[in-house]
Parts: structure tokens; C-alpha cells; sequence
């Protein structure tokens, strides 16, 4: 079994399980993304964003491959959460908007601007305790017709925003992203961390993940968390330690809370995205270009609704 684990630190060796390997649950997307576990559903969702499909994948299928699609057309949906209610709440490329799926399959738009303006496409979301949802609205659904529809930005910047779904309220908490993407609480709420995935297509861009600290519905103190030194970082999670698991070209990597790099979980296919699932939250899944792997860990992911 070829070693998937790279230690950059000696605490990293008690984070995995040697034994366990990465394994392919899915292959055949065009670019994987937005991955979201069910609990209650024993499955995972996932986003293939330029063939506008949500899919499920389930250990439980009756399929070869236990993938079936949940949605098509997506509206070239990308990251996607749930609520506190256990709703799907998605981001959509090309509507260009904040989505939330009801218990009957029926679509409640929960936000598409901001003063007036169309978002520009957002793309990756979580929600508060409180219920209210933040997301991030880079420019990448309208920069071309592959994974969105090409248009001009009405929003003069990308932002990091706010919603109060109860009245649709939205603020802007941040404005001076390249293009904020990624992004997750730490277990407690205090902080909130965003990756800034600029340098995708700027290469003077900084690869790194942001972090703020979190009061009232506020945030304060941004400061840089840490860099990623293969790629840039897309979609992050957190474990009920503390720690950081951030996307990257060259697998997922780990970092302390301090911002320490600890070590990698490499993955062959550049990394989108991740989340923590299964029976005990010790699976990550992990969505890379055209699959899906998940793999075994010995850490516990962040509780989400």
C-alpha cells in the first residue's frame, strides 16, 4: 500500500491510521466539489459543477459505484451546508444565488443580492448556531461558461456575507478578499476561518487562509492563519481539536492552531474540497477534480448540524 501520509511534524503520526488507505468511492465528475455529509441519511452530497449535477453517494446503494444523482440541472451549484434543521442550504454558480432545499424538494431562494445588485456566484457556505449562514462570493461562476455563465461582476468587490435567513437580512462582514472561498468555524465559534484562493489566477496573490475572530455577529482581528505551499486553498474543515484540514494541489493539508503545519494526506488528483462524516465523523471525504476518496483518520470532525 503506497504511504498517502507526509509529516511535517511529529504530532501529525497520531492523526492517522497507518493501515488505512485513500480510497476511491467515486470517479467520473469534471470537477468535484462542495461535499456534504447526512447523518440521518447514511450519505454524502457533492457537487459536479460544470455537468450542473448534485450527486449522492451512499454505502448503501444499490448502483456499482453507490453514486445517483440527487439534482440535475444544479444551476451549477458548488459548496453546500446544512441548517439547523438539517435543510441542504447550497451555493449556486448560476443563479448566482443562496439556496435552501425544503423537506418536500421544493427550492426557497434565501438570497440573490446584495443592495440591489446580483451576487456575483456564490460559492461556499456554513451556518452559525445561530441559523444564520455565511457565505463567500468570489467571481469564478461568471468568469467563464464552464462552471457558470459569463458576466460582468455587478458587485464592486467580493465579500463575505451574513444572512439572517428568518428575515434575509445580509451584511458584508469582509471586503478586501482576491476571492474568498473556502471557509469554517473553529468548534467553538470564536473564529472564523476563510481561504483566499486568489492565486488561481493571479500568481502575486498570496496562497494562504485567513482568520477572524467572531463577536455578535461581527468579525474582528483578520489576520493571516497560515500559506499553502502546493497550490492554493479551496475548502476547509476543522476537527474538534482545533485543527485546520485545508484543500490544496497535492492532497489535504493539516495545520495546528497555531497555524503549524503538521502534515498531508496526498491525494493523486488536485483537492477542491472536504468535510468529515460517517457513523463517528472520523471519515473525510475528500472531493479532487474528477472523484471522490475518503479516508479513515483518528480525529473527529467539527459537529455540524
Amino acid at each position: 500500500m503506497p504511504n498517502i501520509y507526509e509529516t511535517h511534524d511529529p504530532k501529525f503520526a497520531a492523526l492517522f491510521v497507518g493501515s488505512a488507505g485513500l480510497d476511491q468511492l467515486y470517479t467520473g465528475a469534471r470537477w468535484a466539489e462542495g461535499p456534504v455529509w447526512f447523518d440521518d441519511l447514511n450519505c454524502l452530497l457533492f457537487s459536479d459543477i460544470p455537468n450542473q449535477r448534485i450527486l449522492c453517494w451512499s454505502p448503501n446503494a444499490l448502483s456499482g459505484d453507490g453514486v445517483s444523482v440527487f439534482r440535475q440541472p444544479s444551476h451549477f451549484a458548488n459548496g453546500h451546508s446544512r441548517d439547523r434543521q438539517g435543510r441542504l442550504v447550497s451555493c449556486e454558480h448560476g443563479a448566482r444565488r443562496v439556496t435552501r432545499t425544503e423537506p418536500d424538494g421544493t427550492i426557497t431562494v434565501i438570497v440573490d443580492r446584495y443592495e440591489g445588485k446580483r451576487l456575483n456566484s456564490p460559492n461556499d457556505l456554513v451556518v452559525h448556531s445561530d441559523g444564520s449562514i455565511w457565505f463567500t462570493d468570489p467571481t469564478y461562476g461568471i468568469l467563464s461558461d464552464y462552471e457558470g455563465y459569463r458576466a460582468e461582476p455587478e458587485q464592486a468587490v467580493r465579500n463575505l456575507f451574513r444572512c439572517d435567513p428568518a428575515s434575509g437580512a445580509i451584511v458584508s462582514v469582509a471586503d478586501d478578499f482576491g476571492q474568498p472561498n473556502g471557509l469554517c468555524f473553529s468548534p467553538d465559534e470564536r473564529l472564523l476561518y476563510v481561504a483566499d484562493s486568489a492565486a488561481s489566477h493571479d500568481p502575486t496573490a498570496p496562497p494562504h487562509i485567513r482568520v477572524f475572530d467572531v463577536a455578535d455577529g461581527k468579525l474582528g482581528n483578520g489576520r493571516v492563519f497560515s500559506h499553502i505551499n502546493n497550490g492554493f486553498p479551496d475548502g476547509i474543515r476543522c476537527d474538534t481539536a482545533g485543527r485546520l484540514w485545508s484543500s490544496a494541489a497535492d492532497g489535504v493539508h493539516c495545520f495546528d492552531p497555531d497555524g503549524t503545519l503538521l502534515g498531508k494526506v496526498l491525494v493523486p488528483e488536485t483537492v477542491a474540497n472536504l468535510c468529515f462524516g460517517g457513523p463517528r465523523r472520523n471519515r473525510m471525504f475528500i472531493t479532487a477534480t474528477t472523484s471522490v476518496y475518503a479516508v479513515y483518520l483518528t480525529v473527529t470532525g467539527a459537529q455540524m448540524p
